[in-house]
């Protein structure tokens, strides 16, 4: 799909936070919340935050805020309020109605994540994955959003019914349309992973071991993937810049001239994880993360140079355990390259229970070791 040309986005930022929610966390909240941002090319005018104990039912932001935001806005010419939550549609509907005179447009978190992710798209699984997502957490404001994905309805087996539409309401119409269209995606998806498990009994008879790389967005995880596998896939420095899954094989040598053959192992490499991601975009990518559920064992990659690594384990460890990948797994601290060699023994000292292998993936540093444990692990 041709990506239509459109006015540089101009990013109002609001984050709401309770007020005893630590500072440095703030910080933090917002600077991942301008780097969505910057990965879909918007630039970030304004950043602001907001303590309250709890949201506005109707406009999550309350009133006399958004009425000062508003005129903030149309004081510097921003044109999209970005607020770092995850709001209903009902107070998503409202703000936007009340900014809609100013032409203002209206995304929460969720809402950026999702953009982000259909501009990255490059399979057709990916794009149905996304608007299954988009039917789940937007509904009928997809349309206004530009995420009407599959134009060409009649592909996914809609259309046909027109005459059940006489006597709804355009309300009606909509909602069924749209559930007519989730039932049309998911039987297509279904299809992909019919394929996919065709695949892994195929590897299951080939005697081939399967590694997942998982990890929070922007660890590093392709990275690592190339590095072991030589596999030309896309590599860089932003949030989700892998949607679909990548399998590569690695190749571990003999360790001795007795051995006639070294061992191959499949690697699959798919999306990053990022805090506070809703149970329907996880359902909604489940098919292109079923092959980490399935490996024997998953590498849980980790950027040593982070300052908010404890958070991030935990936010990769949780949706693990939510979609049901319960295998041994490997922590994988890279970026080493980044850090002193103090800072690596801290972290060694810290994370001992994990007994973490650190590695650097750009530089090549520490992969004989974790390819030799990798080896033993499975073996």
């Amino acid at each position: 799909m041709q990506e239509k040309k459109h006015d540089p986005l101009k990013v109002f930022l609001v984050d709401i936070v309770p007020p005893t929610f630590p500072a440095d966390l703030i910080e933090h909240r917002m600077q991942e919340l301008e780097s969505l941002v910057t990965t879909y090319k918007g630039v970030v005018v304004v950043k602001k935050i907001q303590k309250r104990m709890t949201p506005d039912y109707r406009l999550y932001i309350g009133k006399g805020k958004l009425e000062e935001i508003q005129n903030e806005m149309k004081a510097i010419g921003a044109n999209l309020l970005v607020i770092g939550n995850i709001l209903k549609p009902a107070q998503i509907y409202n703000i936007s109605e009340i900014l809609r005179k100013d032409k203002i447009q209206v995304w929460d978190r969720i809402d950026l994540i999702l953009k982000i992710f259909e501009r990255h798209a490059a399979s057709t699984e990916a794009r149905l994955q996304i608007e299954l997502a988009a039917i789940k957490h937007m509904g009928p404001r997809i349309f206004g959003m530009g995420m009407e994905l599959s134009r060409q309805w009649g592909r996914w087996g809609g259309g046909s019914g027109a005459a059940r539409g006489l006597g709804e309401t355009n309300t009606e119409r909509m909602r069924r349309h749209l559930k007519d269209k989730e039932i049309a995606i998911k039987k297509k998806l279904e299809q992909y992973q019919q394929t996919r498990e065709l695949h892994r009994h195929a590897r299951a008879r080939h005697g081939l071991p399967t590694v997942g790389i998982v990890g929070y967005t922007n660890a590093g995880k392709s990275r690592l993937m190339h590095a072991l596998t030589s596999k030309d896939i896309l590599v860089e420095n932003k949030l989700f810049a892998t949607l679909g899954t990548a399998v590569g094989k690695m190749y571990i040598p003999p360790e001795d001239e007795t051995q006639p053959v070294g061992t191959e192992i499949l690697v699959n490499d798919t999306i990053g994880f990022i805090r506070d991601l809703p149970p329907e975009l996880i359902d909604a990518f489940s098919s292109t993360l079923e092959d980490s559920i399935h490996s024997d064992l998953l590498l849980h990659v980790v950027d040593a140079s982070d300052e908010y690594i404890d958070e991030k384990i935990a936010v990769v460890d949780e949706i693990l355990e939510k979609i049901g990948a319960k295998q041994s797994k490997l922590y994988v601290f890279n970026k080493i390259d980044l850090i002193s060699e103090e800072k690596q023994a801290s972290l060694r000292e810290k994370f001992a229970d994990l007994a973490p292998l650190f590695i650097s993936a750009q530089e090549w540093r520490g992969l004989d070791e974790l390819k030799k444990t990798v080896e033993s692990t499975i073996s």
